[in-house]
């Protein structure tokens, strides 16, 4: 149990040991090796690099150096990380191996690991993180301490002004305030339907009730999506912290957070947040003082998509099989058990505390006119710079995919962006300078959703893409109403029937009939979004769908039965590379003649479309 006094003693002295962290110029002889810790570093060594460096640096009885693991710098392309503060050196695609060298180059004799320097996209080398093109147009608020702190250590938080944001509410501030605070703030929720956050509090409020809940939403279920992963492995007590506020504000005193259980990390981070917490006192009765009280609970979800859904998610918190209610009464009025409960995902709640320590005016300042604060990304699929990042509102596509994520591989051209997820729609290359946020995404077919950005190039069909977020749809339905059991089933069998040469002109007829009767009929928000990404490329890239129909043709050879690879004999210059690299010896030719594919022996792999440097093979 620590005494509030206790707490500003460690928030002052810890901050002073730790200015390195934020302090290129601190004025001190340690070094702090951070050493990224998510998943995706974790899944590539990134335990061993830690290891090896504490390891080594017993061995050589190097004192001053401490080694530090962190939740996700972003940079998800160059891991594993290592960021040696406070001179902010960044070294990428790190190895155990290397351990030995950074610290005998590095820590002993002064020098840069140049080999292990980040490069950038056009080559350059870089010093320090914020040389890199990826984070210049990032503004880091939901991710502020994600790749600064240790996310398992109480006092590091607590030295970033962790947990003063509870004391000033619970001292300074109603719950009438608070609420107020994050109203005039316009945060929207960021679980995808991005409805105001403080408004959602005050209707929560309004209900009387011996027991009230705060719930969560950590059930992270698009594919791609990562964001609420790496806030919680990288910075778990902001939203502890936020979830307790959100508890003061609505008058709750008991709260749960439902993480789905293919995140052990996210998991096992979080409930060392909360048993620190509880250790403290900052959990559980008479909080700083106060007659304040609110203790936490981690439920694991089995990775059911529709219990992202906030009444199938209150349904598996009852031990109930996941399935959405019928709506009204809401959560807000008839939640959890029956009691008002407010619901909210993790990157909604990893913002709450900025915006009561700097203000509600300076958090409108950022975005756009309706949509305000930053967004956090998943950026993935056809694009250099794969990773996390956090924008501003109203930051554009084209600004996110060439200036953040450093364009497409291998000069490929840019054909969409699949925001949203299974729920959103796809923006071709005419709406590249749409700006990001939730009223220009859907005046133009697409959604915000929680924050997946895949990025497909040139080489990408649409109709396969739309084939595949079906079959996700129909395999993760949760049953429940017809339309969304039976419907998407259907959808789904004629976008096969399309990719496989059995399709017709009529069948794009019926997709749109259906997707219509979808979205009118199901009874939750995910069966009624689920035909959003067939709308949104047949809008787009109907002439793809024509092709497939009419045509038989695929012209990006995804679609096995639909294509046929040839050669152009004006463009060919005999130069062999196709004919070395093809895998079942399909091209004949010899010399400097003009290549053939035998179409008997062409397995349509694609190999010698991307090793064509004069792009003379195609469909």
């Amino acid at each position: 149990m620590k005494t509030l006094e206790q707490i500003h003693e460690i928030r002052k002295e810890k901050r002073k040991e730790l200015d390195l962290r934020v302090n290129t110029k601190a004025d001190t002889r340690e070094k702090h090796i951070l050493v990224c810790h998510g998943t995706g570093c974790t899944s590539s060594k990134s335990p061993e690099i830690l290891e090896n460096f504490r390891k080594i640096l017993e061995e050589k009885h190097i004192e001053n150096v401490r080694v530090i693991m962190t939740g996700c710098f972003g940079l998800c392309a160059k891991g594993p990380i290592v960021i040696i503060r406070p001179e902010d050196t960044f070294y990428s695609n790190v190895t155990p191996e290397d351990c030995e060298e950074i610290i005998q180059t590095h820590i002993v004799e002064g020098k840069l690991v140049e080999r292990l320097l980040c490069k950038d996209i056009d080559g350059s080398i870089v010093n320090s993180l914020d040389e890199l093109n990826f984070y210049k147009k990032q503004k880091r608020i939901a991710l502020k301490n994600c790749g600064v702190i240790n996310p398992e250590e109480i006092d590091e938080y607590i030295a970033f002004d962790g947990y003063k944001a509870l004391e000033k509410v619970l001292k300074e501030m109603t719950p009438d305030e608070v609420i107020e605070t994050i109203k005039a703030s316009g945060l929207r929720g960021r679980g995808g339907a991005g409805f105001p956050t403080g408004k959602k509090w005050e209707i929560t409020k309004g209900y009387e009730a011996e027991q009230k809940y705060v719930v969560c939403n950590a059930d992270e279920g698009d594919p791609g999506a990562f964001m609420d992963r790496s806030i919680l492995e990288g910075d778990p007590h902001s939203v502890l912290e936020s979830m307790m506020i959100a508890g003061y504000s609505i008058g709750a005193n008991k709260g749960y957070i439902y993480i789905r259980a293919e995140y052990p990390i996210a998991v096992k981070r979080f409930q060392k947040a909360i048993d620190e917490a509880r250790e403290y006192g900052i959990l559980g009765k008479n909080i700083f003082g106060t007659n304040f009280e609110f203790d936490v609970e981690i439920r694991l979800g089995a990775g059911a998509f529709v219990c992202g859904e906030e009444t199938a998610l209150l349904e598996s918190i009852e031990g109930k099989r996941g399935q959405p209610r019928v709506k009204p009464p809401y959560p807000a009025e008839h939640g959890l058990w029956g009691k008002p409960t407010l619901i909210n995902n993790v990157e909604t709640f990893a913002n709450i505390t900025r915006i009561l320590l700097n203000g509600a005016e300076w958090y409108s300042s950022i975005g756009t006119e309706k949509s305000k604060g930053t967004k956090v990304f998943a950026l993935g699929g056809n694009v250099n710079n794969i990773g996390l990042v956090e924008v501003p509102m109203g930051t554009t596509l084209r600004e996110i995919v060439f200036d953040i994520g450093g364009g497409i591989p291998n000069n490929r051209e840019f054909k969409a962006a699949q925001t949203g997820g299974p729920s959103g729609g796809c923006i071709p290359a005419e709406h590249l300078d749409t700006p990001i946020d939730y009223e220009s995404l859907k005046a133009i077919g697409s959604m915000m959703g929680s924050g997946g950005l895949i990025i497909m190039d040139d080489t990408k069909c649409m109709v396969c893409l739309a084939k595949f977020y079906l079959e996700f749809t129909v395999s993760e339905s949760c049953g429940k109403c017809t339309p969304c059991r039976i419907g998407t089933k259907r959808m789904l069998e004629i976008l096969e029937r399309l990719c496989s040469g059995e399709g017709s002109e009529f069948d794009i007829y019926r997709l749109e009939k259906l997707a219509a009767n979808i979205q009118k009929a199901s009874i939750c928000g995910l069966g009624q979004s689920a035909p959003n990404p067939v709308i949104s490329t047949l809008k787009y890239f109907r002439e793809e769908f024509r092709q497939h129909a009419i045509q038989k043709e695929c012209k990006t050879l995804e679609c096995k039965a639909l294509s046929k690879i040839t050669i152009n004999p004006e463009k060919c210059k005999g130069c062999g590379l196709c004919q070395k690299h093809c895998p079942v010896n399909a091209i004949q030719g010899e010399g400097r003649d003009k290549r053939v594919i035998d179409q008997d022996k062409c397995i349509k792999c694609g190999t010698c479309l991307t090793s064509c440097p004069f792009k003379a093979i195609g469909n």
